[in-house]
């Protein structure tokens, strides 16, 4: 039903086609990516330093993480964009002795969608990290630190090469999220995926085809994101099993090797 409505609907699949490499998309196609990768590295630098203090005995420091949080997490992205790309209106201009500038020049939007996007997955993946680091032994730590290695290099060297096999499915799953979530700098003006679309087909008009256009970008690059989240998972699942289950490739090549092999009944090749 789906299908037919598809094929039946108004829509003029040549220009879809014709727009899919178009210089304009494929800029915002490579803006939405170095967007979600640089706000996904901040994001995760940030969350785990978050995650460690938010763990640490000094109250003063787990309650500055804690209230990070809560303020990113509470708080919608799109809002958090809005502030950050209009913050000129209560700061004109910015002022830090060594620099002086009008906010409004510093602040672009592309400033604007690093800081929105990548402050607020910082909240998020302080509760991943934090999760990962607690499924650590205590007592691997503490042998650590009966062998005299310091609480950065414990941390380092035996905490987080381990946390990783929990921490890193749910940053893949946070890093699609954020190819998709990228489309919300639209609304601050930043050229990426979705802007570079509607800017498109305000000139031609044919908005639904410059939306497919983007919708079939947007499965195109969550797509082979998450086949190379699914080996960096099993990279990281070395050493916790035995042996690891077959990659999808494995199946169908030894689902194609079981029909080519003849199989033996009695003794006897049938």
């Amino acid at each position: 039903m789906v299908v037919a409505a598809f094929v039946n609907a108004d829509i003029t699949w040549p220009t879809v086609g014709r727009y899919l490499n178009h210089e304009t998309i494929l800029t915002g196609a490579i803006n939405t990516l170095w967007i979600t990768l640089l706000a996904m590295l901040l994001g995760v630098v940030l969350g785990t330093v978050l995650a460690v203090m938010r763990l640490s005995k000094n109250p003063v420091m787990s309650s500055v993480a804690w209230g990070y949080i809560w303020v990113f997490r509470g708080t919608p992205v799109l809002v958090q964009l809005l502030i950050w790309y209009n913050l000129a209106v209560v700061f004109p201009i910015l002022d830090l002795g060594f620099y002086r500038d009008e906010m409004n020049d510093v602040m672009t939007p592309f400033l604007a969608a690093l800081l929105g996007l990548g402050l607020n997955e910082a909240a998020y993946m302080a509760e991943i990290s934090r999760a990962g680091i607690q499924s650590v032994d205590e007592g691997q730590t503490e042998a650590a630190h009966a062998l005299g290695m310091t609480g950065a290099r414990t941390m380092r060297r035996i905490v987080l090469p381990q946390a990783m096999r929990v921490i890193i499915p749910p940053t893949g799953n946070e890093f699609v999220n954020m190819l998709k979530t990228s489309s919300l700098a639209y609304a601050i003006q930043y050229s990426e995926l979705l802007f570079s679309a509607t800017r498109i087909s305000s000139r031609n008009l044919e908005a639904m085809e410059l939306l497919l256009v983007a919708t079939i970008w947007y499965l195109l690059l969550t797509t082979v994101f998450s086949v190379c989240q699914y080996y960096l998972e099993r990279h990281f699942q070395r050493g916790a099993a035995r042996e690891l289950p077959p990659t999808p490739w494995q199946r169908v090549r030894k689902s194609l090797t079981s029909f080519r092999t003849p199989s033996q009944v009695g003794g006897k090749t049938v």
